[in-house]
């Protein structure tokens, strides 16, 4: 007798949020491992990409052992892009949805365009074509197992938080897309950001300040503006040495009637030496 298929013990229905993230993962993989997803990878990936390099040139990654942590890496293409330029480089993810997928594209894909999904059979507003909802997505659209030879690259999970906060000055650099916003406390996300980074460590920055426990009547959020931010940040010790904002979608349908775009933040900031005193709490 299988169990949950009785009368007596009838399957219940995933709650809507576990749904929810279920099509959250679909579309991450469209924007993550798909070639429809190149374009939004090409405005978003590729800019921290060429900033990384500018701040770390390429030969001097196993010469002075160059370390990085990508906090909130979804899916993993930013973190499995920066590993294939060369530094060991460390993935964190606390959604089970992300890592389970994640863990799948990484470690069990058997080549490039192995699978396909239909990612877009639940949007059925602002759509043009009937045909547009069942399109199939091939993934990957690169095989994950082309890293080079000796490639240092792990996946870490759990609350970004708890899992890096007592480990003090272990990275060279420790880049965030689309990822400071998730915090309770974005001063929390700050002042680990700082403790784990090496003097003159790099901090680099993309996404915009969308929140997301700002509609929560149950969950903590503190949300500031960017200008506030950006104090904090030199209050913790950084400086700010480059700085601009751009324009993007996120995990967008690329034929949707309807497109999103933020106005994203963009900065590398640089830890200082010598630590100052902490800031008041």
């Amino acid at each position: 007798k299988k169990m949950g298929w009785s009368d007596e013990q009838p399957v219940s229905p995933a709650p809507e949020s576990d749904m929810d993230k279920v099509k959250s993962t679909l579309r991450q993989f469209v924007r993550d491992w798909s070639q429809e997803g190149a374009e939004e990878r090409s405005q978003i990936y590729e800019p921290i990409l060429d900033e990384f390099k500018s701040c770390f040139p390429p030969g001097s990654y196993e010469q002075n052992g160059i370390s990085v942590l990508v906090p909130g890496a979804g899916l993993a293409r930013l973190a499995w892009e920066i590993c294939r330029l060369g530094p060991r480089t460390e993935g964190n993810e606390w959604s089970y949805f992300m890592l389970i997928a994640s863990q799948y594209i990484l470690n069990r894909s058997p080549g490039a365009q192995c699978d396909v999904i239909y990612p877009w059979v639940h949007q059925t507003i602002n759509v043009i074509g009937s045909r547009d909802l069942v399109r199939p997505i091939s993934v990957p659209d690169i095989s994950p197992a082309s890293l080079p030879e000796h490639s240092e690259f792990s996946m870490v999970a759990g609350d970004f938080l708890e899992v890096y906060r007592h480990k003090p000055e272990a990275w060279d650099c420790v880049v965030t897309c689309f990822f400071i916003d998730t915090a309770h406390n974005i001063l929390e996300y700050v002042r680990v950001i700082h403790d784990i980074l090496k003097p003159n460590g790099v901090w680099i920055n993309f996404g915009p300040l969308l929140y997301h426990y700002a509609d929560s009547k149950t969950d903590v959020s503190i949300e500031i503006s960017y200008e506030e931010l950006r104090s904090v940040i030199e209050r913790f010790g950084f400086t700010i040495q480059k700085e601009q904002f751009r324009e993007n979608s996120y995990a967008g349908n690329v034929l949707s009637m309807m497109s999103v775009k933020y106005k994203c933040s963009f900065f590398t900031a640089i830890k200082a030496p010598i630590r100052p005193p902490s800031p008041p709490s």
